[in-house]
């Protein structure tokens, strides 16, 4: 008989998108629900996390929201961090995000981030990214810094 626990978060090869992981909480009424599901990538030292805004990411203007946009860097920082192998689910919490609204972002399209591990200490994970979608120029650009939790 297996006592482990299950993990929270659904980590795994996405058959619908080859070469991506799906990455979502196993529980759907956790605050990450609003944006999954999730799809990550690793490519050299950029870790790719998509989202596929909906109408209820909208602002009044028919674009996403910024607080959906900050919801999304936030998680994208933990999925990057998961792609890289420098966290396990639930091993961190954000110390802080900083975020530059650059441009707007549709709704029906898929968001990504594209996030690098600038530095990796034995308690910190310091990161930055840049929000593009489709051939548009960036949305926005961030950077975040993730405390382990051990």
């Amino acid at each position: 008989m297996n006592d482990a626990p299950e993990p929270h978060f659904l980590y795994e090869d996405d058959p619908d998108l080859p070469g991506w992981k799906r990455w979502q909480f196993r529980d759907s009424t956790r605050f990450n629900a609003f944006i999954e599901p999730l799809h990550v990538r690793v490519e050299d030292d950029v870790a790719r996390v998509r989202m596929m805004p909906r109408h209820d990411h909208s602002n009044l203007r028919e674009a996403v929201h910024g607080g959906a946009l900050l919801g999304f860097m936030d998680v994208a920082l933990f999925a990057a961090s998961r792609g890289f192998g420098s966290l396990s689910a639930g091993g961190a919490v954000t110390l802080d995000l900083s975020a530059q609204f650059i441009g707007m972002g549709a709704i029906g399209v898929p968001l990504e981030a594209r996030i690098e591990l600038l530095r990796e200490t034995g308690r910190m994970l310091f990161l930055r990214g840049l929000v593009v979608q489709d051939d548009k120029p960036v949305i926005a650009s961030f950077t975040g810094t993730l405390k382990k939790m051990g």
